[in-house]
């Protein structure tokens, strides 16, 4: 087995790590093998076995007792990173674009995203700029409230419609003291910031925040078809060609925010809304936090049963949590429940530990949806569909989207099977009924929230 080896750690002492691996080599005119350089954590040795056949010209001593490696053998290598051929030529290319001058890269980019962005940008921005001119401290004065939409411990989202005008949003209202109670006044800013960053056809949108002395405010894009869950809860499980469809408006969104560096962390059918013509939006960014590509994050967050294994274990995650929660919204979406699941957070925890490869599947999961599923939720994440060396692609090119038009989802041409009559811009009839507010909650004047 040919290995390349990284040093992971060498002789411990107070806390700090000491180069204690030395690489010796024969030299002529030397009867002894002679030291040639010392290694220290973070060093790697043995690259030339990735590429090649050669014997090794060179020792590897380990001075310490505890000292520790980790190692990559060549196929692991290229199935994960690529071959050395396959390297050289991505190379080659990054090269040749770096090369290309600005007004090529600015052509560039204006033919790829001139079909599918120019319309929608418009369209954002004029509703952007129309409601940039209300007053930052007081949203009533230009908003009705028909209805509510949705309540927890958050606060409430009401449905409310612009005074004077045909045009209706939905108003996420925050309470502020609960927000500062549960810590969560840096996540709050993290959707905001995010949320402002974005426009995507299979993400909600965010068109303006207020706050006064109860509440922050964000003024999203209604979704008039309702939750996701609703229909799951209402109906029963899905068939195929339903759940390929919702699963590849999620694959979308995904894809747009892993392309910024931006890590979900929140995927289930109760964060998912319908849009007039039955597409999927992604909503509540609570737990979205943009980390960039190559890097890692430790926040423990998520809902039990969608959880991936690292962030249980506290191994820090990456996009690869989002693939594994892809995979558990496929078999709820076929099954009506999800792999993983009971009342008791720390059992759903230790089952998720031990894997789907501990879960029987129902025969109603035929063996391409089984396949997709298992693959999306290997407990190492770089084994998982859609973390590896060809990303996302992966995903759209398995066998279980076969035949699925890519483009025509894209493009919102394709019938979606979820699409719902909507009899106007205040109809809330996909939504449950909930009671009116009991009362006010207090005042919170810390401050956190001047710049919200």
């Amino acid at each position: 087995m040919l290995l390349c080896v990284c040093v992971y750690k060498c002789g411990l002492l107070k806390k700090v790590y000491r180069p204690k691996v030395c690489v010796t080599q024969a030299v002529e005119g030397s009867q002894e093998p002679q030291e040639i350089k010392t290694l220290g954590v973070g060093d790697y040795f043995g690259e030339k076995a990735l590429i090649s056949e050669d014997v090794r010209s060179a020792n590897i001593i380990a001075e310490e007792d505890d000292t520790q490696c980790l190692v990559i053998d060549r196929d692991t290598f290229n199935q994960m990173v690529g071959t050395y051929q396959e390297l050289q030529t991505y190379l080659r290319e990054y090269v040749f674009q770096l090369a290309l001058n600005d007004h090529d890269r600015r052509n560039a980019r204006r033919k790829s995203l001139h079909h599918s962005m120019s319309r929608d940008n418009s369209e954002v921005n004029q509703l952007r700029e129309l409601v940039s001119k209300f007053s930052s401290t007081s949203p009533f004065r230009y908003l009705d409230v028909i209805t509510t939409l949705g309540t927890g411990g958050f606060g409430r989202v009401e449905l409310v419609k612009l005074k004077d005008e045909d045009m209706t949003f939905a108003l996420k209202c925050i309470k502020k003291k609960h927000i500062v109670d549960t810590h969560q006044q840096e996540h709050v800013y993290w959707e905001k910031n995010i949320l402002q960053q974005i426009n995507c056809s299979f993400i909600i949108r965010l068109y303006r925040t207020f706050r006064d002395a109860k509440y922050v405010y964000m003024l999203l894009e209604v979704c008039l078809g309702g939750e996701l869950w609703s229909i799951l809860r209402d109906t029963g499980p899905f068939e195929e060609g339903t759940a390929r469809f919702c699963t590849g408006c999620v694959l979308e969104a995904f894809d747009y925010l892993h392309n910024r560096g931006i890590v979900y962390r929140d995927l289930k059918p109760e964060n998912l809304l319908l849009d007039s013509e039955g597409y999927i939006k992604m909503v509540d960014f609570g737990f979205a936090k943009k980390i960039g590509p190559g890097k890692k994050t430790w926040t423990f967050c998520g809902t039990p049963e969608y959880v991936a294994p690292e962030i249980i274990m506290n191994r820090g995650h990456d996009f690869g949590a989002d693939y594994w929660s892809l995979g558990i919204l496929i078999y709820e979406l076929l099954t009506g429940s999800p792999p993983f699941s009971g009342t008791d957070p720390i059992k759903i925890y230790n089952m998720v530990l031990k894997g789907i490869e501990k879960v029987d599947f129902p025969h109603r999961i035929g063996r391409r949806s089984e396949d997709v599923i298992r693959r999306l939720c290997r407990i190492n994440p770089a084994e998982r569909l859609g973390n590896r060396k060809n990303g996302i692609s992966d995903i759209r090119k398995h066998k279980w989207f076969q035949g699925f038009n890519w483009e025509g989802l894209r493009n919102r041409k394709l019938l979606s099977p979820l699409k719902r009559e909507i009899k106007g811009i205040t109809d809330h009839s996909y939504f449950d009924n909930f009671l009116p507010e009991s009362e006010e909650p207090p005042d919170e004047l810390s401050g956190w929230d001047k710049n919200f």
